[in-house]
């Protein structure tokens, strides 16, 4: 039977990893289609790069200067805080995966 109950327990798990797979936006002051822009980058270069979260922040920052203009920075990883200055109305700080927290912010 410990077998079994040792089952349940890593299926439980695992469900509740994939209930957390959906980004969660913590705080923007994007306007809406920026942020959503910014948002599915953000999920993009992490699935692509899911385990190099420096690749991801490459590829975020890459894009972002691309598609909004140059001096935009990111961090992607677990674990850190942060405080910063940036312009108005281009920050977005969120979580992807559960844990991974992503912060895109620009300053010239």
């Amino acid at each position: 039977m410990e077998e079994g109950a040792e089952g349940k327990k890593e299926e439980k798990e695992t469900d509740i990893r994939r209930l957390q797979t959906y980004p969660l936006i913590r705080h923007s002051d994007m306007n809406d289609e920026m942020r959503t822009e910014a948002m599915e980058l953000c999920v993009t270069a992490c699935e692509k790069f899911a385990s190099n979260n420096e690749n991801a922040a490459k590829m975020i920052k890459e894009s972002m200067d691309k598609k909004f203009g140059s001096s935009w920075h990111a961090i992607v990883g677990e674990g850190y805080g942060f405080e910063i200055t940036h312009e108005v109305k281009n920050i977005i700080y969120m979580f992807f995966g559960g844990n991974l927290a992503i912060t895109v912010w620009k300053c010239s």
